[in-house]
């Protein structure tokens, strides 16, 4: 089966390097990075990955924004999407539970088993 392609929107270049690592090492996932909303934007409707990882605090455009504008796109509105955050209190929660995202994975994540959790949350089988 070949690997699952992900893309990772995150403003933070040490996690995108984690997480690139981690499951390109880890659990056989090709990455695509992007460094904010717009250029994930770019990116997913060019590249069509078979899953988003979207940190939700980003400078600019931030992550509930770009899945909004994901989701309006027919392009990129199939592509599912799990929400990075550091976010645990129960109102954002319930908040991120109504935007129809995949999951969500909270920061700061073990390295070792993001590979795990990422294809558990997708539903798909390393």
């Amino acid at each position: 089966m070949p690997a699952k392609r992900i893309l990772v929107i995150d403003d933070e270049t040490v996690i995108l390097e984690v997480i690139q690592g981690c499951l390109e090492e880890l659990g056989d996932m090709e990455c695509l990075m992007a460094a904010s909303g717009i250029e994930g934007l770019q990116v997913a409707q060019t590249a069509l990955p078979d899953g988003i990882l979207l940190d939700v605090s980003m400078p600019g455009m931030d992550g509930l924004t770009v899945l909004r504008q994901l989701q309006e796109n027919a392009v990129t509105r199939s592509i599912p999407v799990v929400l990075l955050t550091a976010r645990v209190q129960p109102e954002d929660r319930a908040k991120f539970a109504q935007t129809g995202v995949a999951g969500v994975i909270l920061k700061p994540f073990d390295p070792i088993a993001l590979a795990d959790q990422v294809a558990a949350v997708f539903k798909w089988t390393l």
